[in-house]
């Protein structure tokens, strides 16, 4: 499953992954500029400001970028990328600083409607001063003034399909932000808490230590790494659950799951509260999740009235069954595909684990949450903890940060949003949540 990601959404120069990831090429170098640049300013300037034309959707890609450029990152992957960050931040309003590094690269900060971008462009003068690279590290959204949790919550609320949202202290005080608190909705990799809890109580009581090693001999889809590791590595489950919170690694899930077993992840989802267990039994696997996706229509339609029973017959029928990564894709290429076939939890549900997990989990696993926290410098100085965990494939979105204020109170934001008719706004979503952990407490 894909994984919301708000360090390193980029254009890129070489390659973009599931999660749009980019390497800089070394800047070329500096040449003088061409005759074509406006008096008083330099090339880089002058591409600085088309870029946020570009941003907007009112730029010819193939008169900004080079051709090797162009090559990596198509047009229209240019524009999903544009897309989404003005999903997330709104329009593009301005260079709002560009700091040279030499003649042809420069830091950028791009001031949007709701937020700034940042990040570093490289011209290539051989080619007629043209971007040869732009890379945005960080996306910040910003306090919007009048922002209010009842304002954003009916932003929220008027998204297409089904949403919920829990913003609240984790000790049971009144929240911020609620929105169909009760309704259970898909998770997409969110799920992988439910793993990670299972994980860290058994730590925490002396069943299991972070240094134990397995040897890697389970394999899913992307995200992640260690699909691509050799059969029989040996990892600790420290790494193992690292690389499946902080990138949504499958396999190293898939690996965790299959070191706990099915059956103590559903009881650590019993034992933190969760109002319906049921219907998260069996429990899936990321690689039985692709499989079923990529099935033909009659076995989805056989899992979906099927009981828990029979359902576990037929992750049994799909274990040898061998899917492309071209299937798995192409299963997706329609837009939502079986919401049915997920993990589900509730905010309340989503709420009850993080505190029990505040109670029956080593300590280390919350710095294993923070490795990637998917938040701004400005959110991130706003509180003294920051762990997240979110999850998403087309048609489904959940974001769940565990929080701790600077008086030391734990917090808990989760907020999903599901439509089966059509692809959710990753970006958009983002940006809504984030506003939301700017506001004032």
């Amino acid at each position: 499953m894909r994984r919301p990601q708000l360090v390193m959404l980029a254009f890129a120069t070489a390659s973009l992954s599931m999660t749009p990831l980019a390497a800089q090429q070394p800047a070329p170098p500096a040449a003088p500029p061409p005759t074509t640049a406006p008096a008083g300013r330099t090339p880089l300037e002058t591409r600085a400001d088309e870029v946020v034309t570009l941003i907007n959707g009112k730029a010819d890609p193939a008169q900004l970028f080079t051709e090797g450029f162009l090559k990596a990152v198509p047009p229209a992957q240019l524009a999903v990328v544009g897309a989404s960050i003005t999903a997330q931040l709104g329009a593009a309003v301005a260079v709002e600083s560009l700091i040279p590094r030499d003649g042809a690269q420069a830091a950028i900060v791009i001031r949007f409607e709701r937020g700034i971008a940042k990040g570093t462009i490289t011209i290539s003068p051989s080619d007629g001063d043209q971007v040869s690279g732009l890379l945005f590290t960080s996306l910040e959204p910003l306090a919007l003034a009048g922002d209010t949790p009842e304002k954003i919550a009916a932003e929220i609320t008027a998204l297409p399909g089904t949403v919920n949202a829990w913003f609240a202290p984790l000790d049971a005080g009144a929240p911020l932000v609620s929105i169909n608190a009760d309704t259970p909705l898909a998770l997409g990799s969110s799920f992988k808490l439910y793993v990670l809890a299972a994980l860290a109580e058994d730590v925490k009581a002396g069943r299991r230590k972070w240094t134990d090693v397995v040897a890697l001999d389970q394999k899913s889809f992307p995200s992640g790494q260690l699909q691509g590791w050799p059969k029989g590595a040996p990892v600790t489950v420290h790494t193992l659950a690292s690389l499946m919170i902080s990138i949504s690694d499958n396999t190293a899930t898939d690996q965790l799951i299959a070191a706990l077993g099915r059956t103590r992840i559903l009881k650590a989802m019993r034992d933190s509260g969760h109002a319906n267990p049921g219907a998260n039994d069996p429990f899936l696997t990321t690689r039985e999740f692709f499989v079923l996706k990529a099935s033909d229509e009659p076995r989805i339609a056989g899992w979906r009235k099927s009981d828990t029973e029979r359902r576990a017959a037929i992750l049994k029928e799909i274990a040898g069954e061998e899917r492309t990564i071209g299937q798995v894709t192409a299963a997706f290429a329609g837009g939502p595909k079986a919401l049915d076939i997920e993990w589900y939890a509730s905010p309340a549900d989503l709420a009850k684990l993080l505190a029990f997990m505040r109670r029956t989990a080593d300590p280390k696993v919350f710095e294993i949450m923070a490795i990637n926290p998917v938040a701004s410098e400005t959110i991130l100085k706003n509180w003294s903890y920051v762990g997240y965990k979110g999850g998403s494939e087309p048609g489904v979105i959940n974001l769940t940060w565990l929080l701790t204020d600077k008086a030391g109170r734990d917090w808990v934001l989760t907020a999903g949003w599901n439509n089966e008719a059509a692809a959710v706004d990753d970006g958009k979503f983002l940006g809504l949540a984030q506003r939301i952990l700017l506001l004032p407490r």
